[in-house]
């Protein structure tokens, strides 16, 4: 069993998790919550996000990525803990799980004659399922030519927030993609530690991300975008969304400075092969920084 906690990387969950709480908590500042269907949304996300992990696992094992030459931890099937066929029939099982759980969460949220909702959503999860399995399965996976940050952008922040809010309250305000667009950076921050951390063993074999392609100068410097400018969007968020905003509305403002020490290492550094503590850490900052503004929200 401990092969299989494993290859579900639990250090990526709380990550995950972030978007729902960000999302439930506008939703019920807005005086629209359901603890059922946040529960629900929240089994759903962390089955796709475990799907998400062993395709990732799967895919870059397949395509020779994940080798000896790996700096990052060790995945599974490159250890020889899990077989090819045994992590095929995972995969499906888990995609059942997550199909399962997001039938009854489109379902349980939407009414019975809204066939619209229901269908949108509907395949709203099938392209999340299908983006977890292609970013690095197939022969052309989107995650080998530099498109993953777009993706974890889209899926974390849009989708995610924007997403789990009208589940809730059934309608969506354009503001929304202020908070949403700033979850979204800071998971797309996650993702450039793990390509800066990889980038030459990815480039040897052919996996273009974009720190590949701009440099990993230049992506020490996104890197710092990725973490300031949601403070920024947040906060002119936090202006329009209250009329008489207090002192507390901007709390999550306390985790600037973890995130600006964060940046401020990584641009100072070169052992890129010593990276994966700061992934944690942005991995770590970003679930806290969605608890605290669910908070600050509605105080």
């Amino acid at each position: 069993m401990k092969n299989w906690i494993k290859a579900f990387r639990l250090r990526t969950l709380p990550l995950a998790l972030a978007c729902i709480i960000m999302g439930n908590g506008l939703a019920y500042g807005a005086g629209k919550f359901s603890w059922f269907i946040f529960s629900l949304t929240l089994i759903t996300t962390l089955f796709l996000q475990i799907l998400s992990n062993l395709a990732n696992d799967f895919g870059d094992y397949s395509h020779g990525v994940d080798n000896r030459n790996r700096i990052g931890p060790e995945r599974t099937m490159q250890a020889g803990l899990i077989s090819r066929s045994k992590m095929i029939s995972a995969m499906i099982l888990v995609s059942l799980l997550c199909s399962i759980s997001g039938v009854g969460l489109i379902l349980a949220a939407t009414s019975p004659w809204a066939w619209s909702e229901k269908i949108i959503f509907g395949l709203l999860g099938l392209s999340a399922m299908a983006a977890a399995l292609k970013y690095t399965m197939g022969k052309n996976p989107y995650g080998y030519a530099g498109y993953g940050d777009i993706a974890v952008f889209l899926f974390f922040g849009w989708l995610g927030v924007l997403g789990s809010y009208f589940l809730q309250v059934h309608s969506v305000d354009r503001l929304l993609l202020l908070p949403a667009s700033a979850l979204g950076m800071f998971t797309a921050a996650v993702l450039n530690i793990n390509n800066m951390r990889d980038h030459k063993t990815d480039k040897k074999q052919g996996k273009r991300t974009l720190v590949v392609q701009i440099g990993f100068r230049a992506a020490k410097r996104y890197h710092l975008f990725l973490n300031l400018t949601p403070m920024f969007l947040c906060f002119l968020f936090s202006l329009y969304y209250h009329p008489q905003p207090k002192l507390m509305n901007f709390l999550y403002l306390i985790t600037l400075p973890i995130f600006l020490r964060n940046s401020l290492e990584i641009l100072g550094r070169y052992d890129f092969e010593a990276f994966d503590p700061f992934l944690k850490k942005q991995a770590l900052y970003t679930f806290v920084f969605s608890i605290i503004f669910a908070f600050s929200l509605n105080f």
